[in-house]
């Protein structure tokens, strides 16, 4: 596998709250349709497709792709809890990367319903069952409490009790993401709040408050992947490298070592940065801006760390000194982030995809990150996956 391979186009369509948006359908073909117009090539081009979405019936990628036309593509729908669109991607990298195909398309989208996040198919095991079992052996349950949140809440306890970290810290974090979703048109929360609204809002889990928690989300994100060659062929002249890229799951340290921290994925977002930094030869000193999965402020700093952005047990200190934003050492989702953007489960992975493709080609206006030539994407699901993508504008 050694083609290089390109993000030769994205395309995004602005995030809703749920019922405000269009049907999968059509916000999954709008997705799409812009990626290969910003791409510069035909549908006939895309030699396959991959296609997220966590909620959603068998074949609702092909329900989205048959609107651009049925060339009879193979298709594969994708679903991996929240690291869905990265996972498309990831695969549609695999097989450009193996010289299966030129040109590729990964596309994610979801349509969800307002509320915290709940099972769909009750009439048998969770495949999450192993991990609520060692969730409640640690902190037990609180019934009022959404699940999502007592998982990454406990955890950003447990890191805040080991460090003696600030709950005003996790709440800067929330702030910081809504300064930067205010230049962000795509963004659902555009609204600034102060540290002090965000700790005032109710309180949720651990150290979390509403305002630190992701909304449900409604919407659609989609990339073109193709060869360096295919690129040169059609000039694609404003294509950007993926130089390197992991895809990871569990390993026994996650019920073994009895940390909510290893739990919500640590060591998988450790293992894929180790491996990427590794394939591109680039270190995080190099990178300039990131996006990552802030679906809980505690996560957004565990992951700080895990990426290598700032040693262990420094986040805090990283978060004060402002090196996670516009004049810091890397600004950290110029987008708003899951928490002010919004976080359509199968679309989130292609919409970091897509700001960071903005980024580099200096094309993110007001939100830009000055020079800035190496973007890394952190996105992760629970059950678990994490998929690290390092983009490069050279």
């Amino acid at each position: 596998m050694s083609n290089n391979v390109k993000v030769a186009g994205v395309g995004m369509i602005p995030f809703t709250k749920p019922g405000a948006s269009d049907d999968y359908p059509v916000m999954g073909e709008t997705a799409a349709r812009l990626a290969i117009e910003d791409a510069g090539i035909d549908y006939s081009d895309i030699g396959q497709a991959y296609v997220g979405y966590v909620y959603g019936d068998s074949t609702s990628g092909q329900a989205a792709l048959y609107g651009l036309g049925m060339t009879g593509i193979p298709m594969v729908n994708v679903n991996n809890n929240c690291a869905t669109g990265s996972s498309a991607l990831f695969l549609a990298r695999q097989a450009v990367q193996a010289g299966i195909v030129d040109c590729a398309l990964a596309l994610g989208f979801e349509q969800m319903n307002p509320g915290a996040l709940g099972a769909i198919f009750s009439d048998r095991p969770s495949p999450l069952k192993r991990f609520f079992r060692e969730r409640k052996s640690l902190q037990g349950v609180d019934r009022q409490a959404p699940d999502a949140a007592q998982y990454f809440g406990g955890a950003g306890k447990e890191y805040a009790d080991e460090y003696g970290t600030r709950t005003e810290t996790f709440a800067k974090i929330s702030a910081k993401a809504r300064i930067h979703a205010v230049n962000n048109p795509y963004a659902v929360f555009r609204e600034l709040l102060s540290v002090q609204q965000i700790m005032e809002s109710p309180h949720i889990y651990g150290p979390l408050t509403r305002f630190q928690c992701c909304p449900p989300t409604c919407g659609a994100a989609a990339a073109v992947i193709c060869s360096e060659e295919f690129a040169r062929k059609h000039g694609l002249n404003n294509a950007i490298s993926i130089k390197g890229q992991a895809m990871t799951t569990d390993f026994e340290s996650t019920l073994e070592e009895h940390s909510l921290r290893k739990l919500v994925g640590v060591d998988m977002a450790k293992a894929a940065a180790d491996q990427v930094y590794e394939e591109a030869g680039i270190g995080p000193e190099d990178i300039q801006v990131v996006e990552l999965h802030d679906c809980f402020t505690a996560n957004e700093l565990l992951t700080y760390e895990a990426l290598g952005l700032t040693d262990q047990g420094t986040a805090e200190k990283f978060i004060w000194d402002g090196d996670n934003t516009y004049g810091g050492k890397v600004v950290t989702n110029p987008s708003g982030g899951l928490l002010s953007k919004g976080h359509p489960l199968g679309a989130t992975g292609l919409a970091q995809c897509t700001e960071l493709v903005w980024q580099l080609r200096g094309d993110a206006g007001p939100r830009q990150v000055e020079g800035a030539r190496h973007g890394l994407q952190h996105n992760l699901g629970l059950g678990g996956a994490c998929v690290v993508t390092l983009y490069s504008n050279d």
